[in-house]
């Protein structure tokens, strides 16, 4: 069976549960199925999960299973591992809501410290469901993230062509200082000399 269907019973079953005992065999029946989850993925399951599933999979103490045997042995497949990993997350949490209110009200003092010890175990398997499913959003984010623009090798900067420079036209070369008045000096003796021709 699925590995969410196989939650959805066994929130079912605690739902159901009428006396203290049955929630304390329910509290195990989650325990083994987090262990079976745990199991599967540590074989089949991503990469970044294998530590933590590994770590969920540890066989811990039973009880003495009724006859018909924990349901987690009906397991034969993880088909989301997020979803999968979030039911039983929810399931463990509901499991430790009600082990804690029994062991609030019972005057058994076994009965008091069976559901202590269950509380333990299911509080160890929401820690390792939830370490699970951080390193799940890890991978998701590096996934979504877009790839880092190729880097330009360094190399020397390249060549630029000089603009064509137009030819420099002639100038007229400039008047030695202090000539000007002499020049013209020269200019209106040479006119009156013409004059004087003339006439």
């Amino acid at each position: 069976m699925e590995a969410e269907r196989l939650v959805q019973a066994g929130l079912h079953a605690l739902g159901e549960s009428r006396t203290a005992h049955d929630i304390v065999a329910e509290a195990w029946q989650a325990r083994a199925l987090a262990q079976a989850i745990g199991s599967h993925l540590a074989l089949c399951g991503p990469l970044e999960l294998r530590g933590e599933a590994r770590g969920l999979s540890e066989a811990g103490e039973y009880p003495t299973w009724g006859a018909a045997g924990p349901r987690a042995a009906r397991l034969t497949e993880v088909g989301d591992p997020r979803s999968a990993l979030t039911a039983l997350g929810e399931l463990l949490g509901e499991v430790g809501i009600a082990l804690v209110g029994v062991a609030s009200v019972t005057d058994d003092e076994s009965l008091y410290w069976q559901c202590m010890e269950a509380i333990d175990a299911a509080d160890e398997a929401g820690d390792r469901v939830r370490g699970m499913l951080r390193r799940l959003d890890v991978r998701e984010q590096g996934r979504a993230r877009p790839p880092d623009p190729p880097r330009r090798r360094a190399g020397p900067p390249p060549a630029t062509t000089p603009h064509p420079r137009s030819p420099a036209s002639p100038s007229r070369p400039a008047p030695e200082p202090g000539r000007e008045p002499e020049q013209a000096q020269d200019r209106e003796r040479e006119r009156e000399r013409d004059r004087a021709r003339d006439h």
